[in-house]
């Protein structure tokens, strides 16, 4: 009986040290667009012809003080509930130093896939939820308050997972991170909750990613080339669904050309531990097309940290 009950006590222990030790999703804040937008902090680039508008984080943080006195200050009360961080402000001087054709890859057929400053920024800070911080300064008489509101996107799908919003009691006399502090207070506690929820699906049921399979036009085979009795389509299908967590993924679109997966349910890490992201999971599939009895060609593009798409028939 003793022994017994030694052993339910150290079954007790064990389930509390890992509850404890519980992962939790790194996170990185950033403000919204309509912030950057209303602030006069955007930047247009070139993708493939089209001009886009997009926000520019490193003017903004090397400019507004408020923005990084208000970033500290969020960045604090989520280092309080022990959610990893990453500093926007070097992932940005990292991203700066890499070499700015990085961003277009382009076969020798010319096939081009260009990728937008943001989903850069992603790659470099890999980050798993990008905190989106969006505030208003509500000037009555003398006193001040603050209205804010606040999104949790998955970095690699960017679906909202969580969300707070709400306005802060007025005040004479705080200044701007403080009166952002008692704002969101009311607040942090469930939008945590719901981060970690949403992280929790993850490590149960596999990050979620998207890969798209494409060909060249130099290539003389496609998607329903047949390889043993067995289409091409149908084998890279086995593959994922033998590599993918508990066989998740879905084909929505699917010809001799190309075929496109999503909901793709990757592990969160490999097997040596590390954060596995969808160019890591693509890269075996690339492996596996390449060796015999396949022995194809391919190349492998991304956007972000969440879209791939495999080129065959050139590297």
């Amino acid at each position: 009986m003793k022994k017994l009950g030694l052993a339910i006590w150290s079954l007790f222990i064990i389930v509390g040290m890992c509850s404890g030790q519980a992962k939790k999703p790194t996170i990185m804040i950033l403000p919204s667009d309509v912030w950057c937008n209303t602030n006069g902090y955007m930047m247009e680039y070139n993708n493939q012809g089209t001009v886009v508008k997009v926000p520019d984080y490193k003017r903004a943080f090397q400019e507004n003080a408020d923005l990084v006195n208000v970033v500290s200050k969020i960045n604090g009360l989520m280092a309080d509930r022990k959610f990893p961080l990453k500093n926007a402000e070097s992932a940005l001087k990292t991203m700066q130093s890499e070499d700015a054709d990085d961003a277009i890859a382009q076969s020798k057929s010319g096939a081009a896939v260009a990728e937008s400053p943001i989903d850069k920024l992603k790659k470099t800070a890999k980050a798993d939820i990008i905190m989106q911080l969006t505030w208003v300064v509500n000037t009555t008489g003398p006193k001040k308050s603050i209205t804010f509101n606040l999104q949790g996107l998955d970095s690699y799908t960017d679906k909202q997972v969580a969300t707070a919003q709400g306005t802060g009691a007025p005040s004479f006399t705080a200044e701007l991170p403080v009166l952002l502090e008692e704002a969101v207070l009311a607040q942090i506690d469930n939008f945590s909750a719901s981060l970690q929820q949403h992280f929790d699906d993850m490590f149960e049921n596999g990050r979620e990613i998207i890969i798209r399979i494409k060909k060249f036009d130099s290539w003389d085979g496609d998607l329903e080339k047949d390889y043993g009795g067995k289409e091409l389509g149908a084998i890279i299908e086995d593959w994922l669904a033998k590599s993918t967590v508990k066989g998740k993924f879905s084909t929505s679109d699917a010809t001799a050309n190309m075929m496109l997966f999503e909901q793709v349910r990757i592990p969160l890490y490999d097997t040596t531990g590390r954060a596995l992201d969808a160019r890591g999971f693509c890269k075996e599939l690339q492996k596996y097309l390449t060796a015999p009895p396949y022995s194809i060609t391919n190349k492998l593009t991304m956007k972000g940290l969440g879209q791939a798409t495999i080129y065959l028939g050139e590297k």
